[in-house]
């Protein structure tokens, strides 16, 4: 039998076992994957997927996602660990996501004499705004805003206007050139604010809505989950096609 004293303290170090225990666990908790490529509709590009958790994939199905590790592509058919032997997308991620001083620079493709078979080029740097697509556009810095256009060839000049105050400042690639700075001195680009670019003619503009992400974010699956919140779908996507090749 244990005397009073030392029942007491047997009774509190077991309950101090039991407190460290579960604290340890909920510590240890995985934050979840963010989606972002798919072809399964039930797990849709944008949602979250527990990093310790299993989804099945029928035949042929994908799913990338990003991790707090990396990136994890997934083929059916099969019975997967979302977290399980992820890849680094560091190198990556900091190409993508690099900001520099507002430059022009030749990132784009030239079309091959069959325009109709060249294949349209992904955007290199996840803060240059496509002149073709419409939607919102998250931004790390408002001061230092690029256009990016997918083919390099001829003198293009566009237009980019403010759609509430109707001020308007033009952009001109040289010949070669896809990247090319939006001068702020002659167009400030707001917080939530809504923009058309319009381009040659014959071309239909593009409307945007400009939203800054705050900070710069260091972490592929921390950026990821800030893109889904704001709604900057189109940049997810082009992280899922960029990291997940």
């Amino acid at each position: 039998m244990f005397s009073g004293t030392r029942k007491f303290h047997l009774i509190a170090a077991a309950l101090a076992g039991v407190a460290f225990t579960g604290l340890g666990a909920g510590s240890a908790l995985a934050e979840p994957a963010v989606v972002v490529k798919s072809s399964a509709s039930e797990y849709p590009v944008g949602s979250k997927v527990d990093d310790a958790a299993t989804i099945t994939l029928g035949n042929g199905a994908t799913v990338t996602v990003l991790t707090k590790k990396g990136t994890r592509t997934m083929k059916g058919p099969g019975t997967f660990k979302v977290g399980a032997q992820p890849k680094s997308n560091r190198a990556r991620f900091a190409n993508l996501t690099r900001t520099r001083a507002a430059s022009r620079t030749a990132t784009g493709a030239v079309r091959s004499a069959a325009v109709e078979t060249t294949e349209r080029p992904l955007s290199p740097n996840l803060y240059y705004v496509d002149v073709a697509k419409s939607g919102t556009m998250c931004l790390a810095s408002l001061n230092q805003v690029r256009l990016w256009r997918p083919f390099n060839e001829g003198i293009q000049t566009y237009t980019v206007t403010d759609t509430a105050s109707g001020t308007a400042a033009e952009v001109t690639f040289d010949d070669g050139e896809s990247v090319a700075p939006l001068d702020p001195a002659l167009l400030a680009i707001a917080e939530g604010g809504s923009y058309t670019i319009a381009g040659p003619e014959g071309s239909d503009p593009a409307s945007i809505t400009i939203v800054s992400l705050g900070q710069r974010y260091r972490a592929a699956d921390q950026l990821a989950t800030a893109l889904v919140d704001k709604g900057c779908m189109e940049q997810l996507a082009l992280m899922g096609e960029k990291l997940g090749a």
